[in-house]
C-alpha cells in the first residue's frame, strides 16, 4: 500500500537542500506537482496542496526539513477533513450500518471484513443479505458469516431482510447490525430507489460506500453520485494491496467531504486496517506504521499463551505442538506484503514479498503436514524422532527425506537462538547480532 505515491513523494523531497532557495523550491513543488498527478490524485487538490506546502514553506524557511514538515501538515489536513475516524457506535446498541456500492467493488467481502474486526473487540454482530440482485451475494455472505462465526440473516425482500435483522437484534441485544445491500454495473434509478427504500425502513446510523481504489478517478465520481442521493457517512477503499497508486485516497477525502474509515489490504477477511489520518501521512512519506503494526500483532496474539512459550523456550523445552501453535496465530496476519510495509524504510522489501501470506504459504502447508503426519508424543518430544521416523513423516506428509532434515535442522537452530534471546541480556545481544548482518551487508 502506497509504494508508488511514497517513492515518488520521497523523490521529490531529496533534491532539496537543507538550506535552500526559492528557484529550488519551485523546481521541488514542480516534482511534487507530477508525483501527485502520477499517484492518481485529482487535479484541484493537487492544485490547492501545491499552494499550501509552498506558503508554509516559504513561512517556515526553505530547506527540506520545513518542505517536509509543510507536506505532513498540508496532507494531514487533507485525509482529516471530514474529521470521524475508525468505527463509530451508536449511543444506544445496536448500531446500524448500511452497506453500499457498485458490483464488482468487493462490497460483500468487506461486509464480513468489518463484521470480523468488530467481533475481535468484542461485540456481537448480525449480518444481513438484503444484495438479492446478485443471488450468490446472499450465499457468498452467508458462507462468510458462517467462517468469522458470526450471525447471519435474510428475506424474500431487501426492507423485509432490514426489518426482521433489526427485530432480532433487540431481541438478542446485537450491538452491530451490517446490511450488505445489492450493487450494480453502474449507477442507475432502480438501484438508487432500492438503497434509499431501505435505508427509510432500517434507519442506519452510517451508510458506508464501498469504493474499488484500482477504479481511480471514476471512483470519486461515482462516490459523489451515491453520497448525493442517500448521504454517506464514510467510505471503504478495497484493494489497496494491488496496483492502486495510492492518490485516490486523498483525492476522496478532499472532494467528497466524508471520511474515509478502512482499507482493504487483501481478499481475506482479515485484511481490513483503520484509515487513521495521521498514520496514513506518516506511511505516505516512508516512516512506516508501527502503531498498526503493534496493533494488528496484539489483536492476534495470546498474552498468556505468548508468556507460556517464551517461559518454554527459556527451559528448553519447545516442541512442535507449541511451534504449529505460533504458526496457526501468526497466520492470522494475513498478508506479509501488507504487514512488512507498516515498517519504516521496508517498502521496497514489501513489493518484493508479493501476495505472500504466512497462513498460506507452500512453507507453511509442509510445516503443518509434517507436524501432523507426527505421532502425538514425537510433537511432545522432538528428541523422540530418529531416522526411520523421519521416513516415515517424509512419506505422511507426501515430502522428500531432505525436505523433512531441512526443516529438523531449522527448528532446531531456531528453538537454540530463541532461548539464547529469550534470557536475560537477549534484546542486547539481538541488537548486536543486527548490527553485524549490517556490516556484513555493507
Amino acid at each position: 500500500m502506497f509504494t508508488k505515491i511514497t517513492e515518488s513523494l520521497k523523490s521529490a523531497i531529496k533534491h532539496l537542500r537543507h538550506f535552500d532557495d526559492e528557484a529550488s523550491l519551485k523546481r521541488v513543488l514542480e516534482d511534487l506537482r507530477k508525483a501527485l498527478l502520477k499517484s492518481d490524485v485529482y487535479h484541484k487538490v493537487v492544485k490547492e496542496l501545491i499552494a499550501k506546502v509552498e506558503i508554509r514553506t516559504k513561512e517556515l524557511g526553505i530547506g527540506k526539513e520545513h518542505f517536509t514538515k509543510a507536506l505532513e501538515e498540508t496532507l494531514y489536513e487533507t485525509l482529516a477533513i471530514a474529521g470521524t475516524q475508525g468505527f463509530v457506535f451508536a449511543s444506544k446498541p445496536p448500531t446500524v450500518v448500511l452497506m453500499a456500492g457498485l458490483q464488482g467493488s468487493g462490497k460483500t467481502t468487506t461486509t464480513a471484513k468489518i463484521a470480523r474486526y468488530l467481533k475481535e473487540r468484542g461485540k456481537k454482530v448480525l449480518l444481513v443479505g438484503a444484495d438479492l440482485q446478485r443471488l450468490a451475494a446472499v450465499e457468498q455472505l452467508r458462507q462468510l458469516a458462517a467462517q468469522i462465526d458470526v450471525e447471519f440473516i435474510s428475506a424474500e425482500t431487501p426492507v423485509e431482510a432490514g426489518i426482521a435483522a433489526l427485530k432480532l437484534a433487540a431481541d438478542r441485544l446485537f450491538d452491530v447490525v451490517i446490511i450488505d445491500t445489492a450493487g450494480r454495473l453502474a449507477i442507475d434509478e432502480a438501484l438508487m430507489q432500492e438503497l434509499d427504500t431501505v435505508k427509510a425502513a432500517t434507519k442506519p446510523h452510517e451508510v458506508f460506500y464501498v469504493a474499488d481504489s484500482m477504479t481511480g478517478q471514476d471512483a470519486i465520481k461515482t462516490a459523489e453520485s451515491f453520497h448525493a442521493k442517500i448521504a454517506l457517512t464514510g467510505v471503504i477503499l478495497t484493494k489497496f494491496d494491488g496496483d492502486s497508486t495510492g492518490g485516490i485516497a486523498i483525492g476522496l477525502a478532499s472532494q467528497l467531504g466524508v471520511p474515509l474509515r478502512f482499507v482493504g489490504t487483501g481478499e481475506k477477511v482479515g485484511d481490513l486496517e483503520l484509515f487513521l489520518p495521521d498514520r496514513i501521512v506518516t506511511r505516505l512519506l516512508g516512516g512506516g506504521d508501527i502503531a498498526s503494526l503493534a496493533e494488528k500483532v496484539s489483536s492476534v496474539i495470546d498474552e498468556k499463551k505468548a508468556k507460556e512459550i517464551t517461559k518454554k523456550i527459556k527451559k528448553g523445552s519447545f516442541n512442535f505442538n507449541d511451534f504449529l501453535a505460533q504458526v496457526e496465530q501468526m497466520g492470522k496476519l494475513g498478508n506479509m506484503k501488507s504487514l512488512i510495509s507498516l515498517i519504516p524504510g521496508a517498502g521496497n522489501l514489501a513489493d518484493k514479498l508479493g501476495d505472500m501470506d504466512l497462513e498460506h504459504s507452500g512453507e507453511m502447508r509442509h510445516i503443518r503436514a509434517m507436524i501432523q503426519s507426527m505421532t502425538p508424543k514425537e510433537r511432545e518430544d522432538p528428541d523422540l524422532i530418529t531416522p526411520s521416523r523421519k521416513s516415515r513423516i517424509a512419506n505422511g506428509a507426501g515430502l522428500k527425506i531432505d525436505e523433512v532434515n531441512r526443516f529438523f535442522k531449522q527448528f532446531r537452530n531456531g528453538a537454540k537462538m530463541a532461548k539464547q534471546f529469550a534470557g536475560k541480556g537477549g534484546m542486547e545481544r539481538f541488537g548486536a547480532l543486527l548490527s553485524q548482518q549490517n556490516r556484513v551487508r555493507a
